[in-house]
């Protein structure tokens, strides 16, 4: 049951990281909080502005990115 409660707590912020493919939205979140420089190589490409505006809100609206 808590394991449920976390699901649905951070849903949105799970489609967020995947609202793209693997690993550009995880990449994106993990420069925001730090950690490397965000940057892809070929054949990734940069993340979608207006997705990476949301994950980001998303993880602000969570308290992962202050």
């Amino acid at each position: 049951e808590a394991a449920s409660k976390l699901q649905i707590q951070y849903m949105d912020l799970i489609d967020a990281l995947f609202c793209e493919v693997n690993p550009i939205p995880v990449n994106a979140a993990l420069a925001a909080m730090g950690f490397g420089k965000g940057g892809v190589r070929l054949p990734l490409t940069p993340m979608e502005e207006s997705r990476r505006t949301a994950l980001l809100a998303e993880m602000r609206r969570l308290g992962v990115l202050a």
